[in-house]
């Protein structure tokens, strides 16, 4: 019995010095950054103020110039910056194939060098988009002169474009 007791000091001992070592080495945490609005990035400006004329039924994808891409590199970690351009390559190129493929009648029109997007719809209003507002490098929007134009997602392109352009 006295064996047994002693050996319940002994461990209770050791637990209390494990637990006092433990308090005593604190893992140092990292500084918390706060970040205000003036370290949000927005895309950078385009270096061309052509406008690009819609005037049909269309699917349109738009892309940064070179300049433009330049300067997101510039302010991008490269790996995120590899994995975006990645992944809008895809995007792309699936939006392309599934509006190929459900859409045949509607025009893809490519909208590179230009900063506004102008879209005339049947009874000759027109809408404006300006395409430095947007804050996506590469896009699609989607257009058939009777709706308002819909910046669509690439990602589900096949339902949002059956939708939008149901008759």
């Amino acid at each position: 019995m006295k064996k047994y007791t002693i050996l319940k000091l002994k461990l209770f001992f050791l637990l209390a010095i494990i637990l006092t070592a433990a308090c005593k080495y604190e893992k140092k945490s990292q500084p918390v950054t706060r970040y205000t609005t003036e370290d949000h990035k927005t895309k950078p400006h385009g270096n061309f103020p052509d406008t690009l004329k819609i005037t049909e039924t269309a699917a349109v994808f738009y892309f940064p110039d070179s300049l433009q891409l330049e300067k997101i590199k510039a302010v991008t970690d490269s790996s995120i910056f590899k994995s975006s351009m990645h992944e809008y390559f895809y995007q792309m190129k699936n939006a392309r194939t599934v509006l190929k493929k459900i859409l045949p009648e509607i025009k893809i029109i490519d909208a590179k060098n230009v900063r506004y997007l102008l879209f005339t719809y049947n009874d000759n209003k027109t809408d404006c988009i300006d395409l430095d507002a947007k804050n996506d490098a590469y896009g699609l929007i989607l257009f058939n002169r009777q709706k308002p134009p819909l910046i669509a997602d690439m990602t589900n392109i096949e339902s949002e474009a059956g939708l939008y352009f149901a008759k």
